[in-house]
């Protein structure tokens, strides 16, 4: 079903491979009838050509890239724009476009949530964006109906920016690096890797783009086969694919933790942009002759099986088929991971008891977001449904339709009315599902879902009060076929069904009709619209010579995601606010972390006011006692806060609040072996936290102190190792590592935060 290459390949003319082995070069000598080179023949990948026109350095290794567009939802853009705006912004350099999809209910904390609307509005007529109003579109629904453009680059504050189907390279960020692109600053990266994603044969009857997304995170994640490079789509079996069925593939691409997507494009893209009245967005993409890959993902479509992705990650994947032949034994496995994730006395975790007459029940099914809520996908599960019925017993299905367009393209063409004939329920364009805002399933429930992510907590439980519930994601048609049996697993291979595959058409006038468009037209006369909620970002202090830290957390899980660091669901709508987002940091993982954290941030705030630190926390009295019998070092003068130490933190989300949080609560640094994405440690970066690495057996423990000496000077001296002393009865040393850090990032560091560092 899949290979992956052990060493890179060769691809010549778009359709022969040529791994790479000690007699690739007389192969290709033969084919061509010259050598090649390796480095000239890098240069043939789509992803080069895109990069290259994109970037400002000069050098192809060391990247600066301006983006041509942005765009943010609704519990980005207003920390965005804050921190624009303490930074110096004065109006929108380029397209910036503001959605509305994750605050929508607006049904938590009164008014705040409509407050962040009427916040966005009010910013897109002062500084020249565009915004989309609640329940018009997901956000990157809405940029691939009206942003996408070929050979373009798109930068999102949502890790599921990804639209390379359409011939975009588009890229999930941290909100700080859209902050750099309004600023007009540059997106600073090494040049990745590009692997080739080779798609052979055709999909079967009945196996959708979230089958064949699960069956290549299932592949590569664990391995960190493409983490942080470039995933490019090619081979013939793309011209098997609808381009919603591209689509669908693509948002997922972003489980695997890459770094972005890019696919060969055709006529089937282009009468995408010619229904959606945008002809003149297509390009035509492909590699050049010869192209050579980093690394292949060979995908044969035919052998592609409807798949699930078992609580609690993308990546623990098995095909339903083989879930059903060995329930009990991958149930029994399932439960014996998920304790990794659910450290906590309070849950109680099984799913064995959803078996029932040697069948797995799931009590919901939902299909939504920028990943299941497609038209092609709902039309299928429609086309399942039709004439059956979902039953009256725990089971539910809930379809959101991804933008309104979709919508009433579905009311149009009969989907919906068949749908709720069945008893699914129809909803607007949100993403409250996908991170735990919607649709939540009743404690030990079991939700199968087409949606991007299965986390803990993803379903909106709160294992912390003895919550707990499951998501497991799949393929619109299978949880129709699911539904179809109400309830019972079951593959959509499965069913007899004809899918009839209607066609369809585009309504521009509901965007015409409710999108605020201001692009180019800022007007500085508007005065911005602030609720209550909505809240400055604190003061931060400039990176002094010597820290002393505070262990407030210790995280051992092999990975540790965004979702755990600083929870979704109801806490999104107080991401306006950074000291009320900054109570739920870790609340779900470590519910003790916020107390130890600002406990230590007293000491931190009597210094910097010239008052007594230590009559708010006499550890530290101690502490510094210790210190100075070793070093003359200066209590006055000596930056005091807490951080945590995680093995794999970042996975998941690009939002910038899992590094933002911390620091308001004082927090100066992170400890990792590695971090799971670019993501998050660019976040940590630009809120002037330290990155540190470290591989080895801890010689520190939860509520120690450490003490870094010098570490001013070893940011801004680029020194490779620093040098670090756990405070016990005398110092103890051991060695961290910040791993490489452009200029910029280290005057970051230095000055405190990007803000600091923008107000120079």
């Amino acid at each position: 079903m899949i290979k992956l290459y052990e060493k890179g390949a060769y691809l010549l003319n778009g359709t022969e491979l040529i791994e790479e082995n000690d007699e690739v070069q007389a192969v290709l000598n033969q084919r061509l009838g010259q050598a090649v080179d390796k480095n000239e023949a890098k240069k043939g990948t789509m992803a080069y050509e895109i990069l290259e026109n994109h970037n400002t350095s000069g050098s192809m290794d060391k990247l600066k890239i301006k983006f041509d567009k942005l765009t943010s939802h609704d519990i980005t853009f207003v920390g965005i724009i804050q921190t624009a705006r303490a930074s110096g912004l004065e109006k929108f350099p380029i397209p910036y476009v503001l959605t509305n999809c994750h605050n929508s209910l607006c049904a938590v904390g009164g008014t705040i949530n409509e407050d962040d609307h009427m916040f966005g509005l009010s910013c897109a007529k002062k500084y020249g964006g565009m915004y989309v109003p609640p329940h018009q579109a997901v956000i990157h629904q809405f940029a691939r109906e009206m942003l996408a453009e070929g050979g373009k680059m798109i930068l999102g504050s949502d890790s599921h920016t990804r639209y390379g189907a359409l011939g975009t390279m588009a890229i999930g960020e941290g909100g700080p690096e859209l902050v750099k692109q309004l600023l007009e600053k540059t997106y600073d990266i090494n040049m990745p890797g590009v692997v080739g994603v080779y798609l052979t044969g055709k999909p079967q009857i009945g196996v959708g783009p979230q089958d064949i997304a699960l069956a290549i995170i299932g592949a590569v994640f664990a391995n960190g086969y493409v983490n942080n490079k470039v995933m490019e789509f090619i081979g013939d079996g793309i011209d098997n694919l609808s381009v919603d069925t591209r689509i669908g593939i693509d948002v997922m691409t972003t489980e695997t933790t890459c770094l972005s997507s890019i696919w060969k494009t055709d006529s089937k893209v282009k009468e995408f942009y010619d229904i959606h009245k945008r002809p003149e967005g297509f390009k035509e993409m492909a590699p050049k002759s010869v192209a050579y890959y980093d690394g292949l993902i060979y995908v044969d479509l035919s052998a592609v099986k409807p798949m699930i992705a078992m609580p609690f990650h993308p990546s623990n994947v098995y095909t339903i088929e083989e879930l059903n032949a060995n329930l009990m034994d991958i149930l029994d496995d399932v439960e014996k991971r998920a304790l990794v994730s659910l450290d906590n006395n309070a849950v109680k975790y099984t799913l064995k008891d959803k078996v029932r007459n040697g069948k797995l029940y799931v009590e919901q099914g939902v299909i939504a977001g920028c990943a299941g809520g497609g038209f092609e996908n709902i039309c299928d599960a429609a086309d399942i449904l039709r004439g059956k019925y979902i039953g009256n017993d725990e089971f539910s299905l809930s379809v959101y339709p991804a933008s309104q367009p979709v919508f009433m393209e579905l009311v149009k063409n009969g989907a919906v009315a068949d749908l709720m004939a069945t008893g699914a329920t129809i909803r607007t364009a949100f993403c409250g599902p996908c991170f735990g805002a919607g649709d939540v399933p009743a404690n030990n429930g079991l939700s199968i879902r087409h949606s991007t992510r299965n986390f803990p907590n993803r379903e909106g439980s709160k294992i912390t009060n003895g919550q707990v519930a499951s998501v497991a994601l799949m393929d619109a048609r299978s949880i129709a076929a699911t539904a179809a049996n109400q309830g019972y697993l079951t593959a959509a291979t499965d069913m007899d069904v004809e899918f009839k595959k209607p066609k369809y058409f585009f309504d521009s006038s509901i965007y015409e009709n409710r999108v605020y468009n201001g692009l180019g037209k800022a007007d500085p006369s508007v005065d911005i619209k602030f609720g209550p909620n909505i809240t400055d970002w604190p003061a931060m202090s400039n990176l002094t010579d010597n820290l002393v830290l505070k262990v407030a957390s210790v995280i051992h899980d092999p990975v540790t995601t965004t979702d755990e660091l600083i929870p979704s669901g109801e806490t999104s709508s107080f991401r306006s606010n950074p000291l009320g987002l900054a109570e739920f940091t870790l609340s779900r993982k470590d519910p003790e972390y916020v107390g130890r954290a600002k406990q230590i941030q007293l000491s931190e705030k009597a210094r910097i006011a010239g008052e007594d630190m230590y009559a708010v926390n006499k550890e530290l009295e101690n502490v510094f006692e210790v210190i100075q019998k070793e070093f003359a070092v200066d209590p006055k003068t000596t930056e005091i806060g807490s951080m945590i130490y995680a093995v794999k933190p970042g996975d998941g989300s690009a939002r910038e609040q899992a590094a933002s949080c911390q620091k308001v609560l004082g927090g100066l640094a992170n400890v990792a072996r590695e971090y799971a994405t670019k993501r998050y440690r660019s976040n940590l970066i630009n809120w002037g936290m330290l990155p540190f690495l470290f591989d080895g057996e801890l010689p520190f423990d939860l509520n120690d102190y450490i003490f870094v000496k010098d570490i001013k000077k070893a940011v801004a001296e680029k020194q490779e190792v620093i040098k670090a002393y756990v405070v016990k009865d005398k110092l103890v040393e051991f060695d961290l590592r910040l791993g490489e850090l452009t200029d910029d990032e280290r005057e970051i560091i230095l000055k405190g935060c990007l803000i600091n560092y923008y107000r120079g």
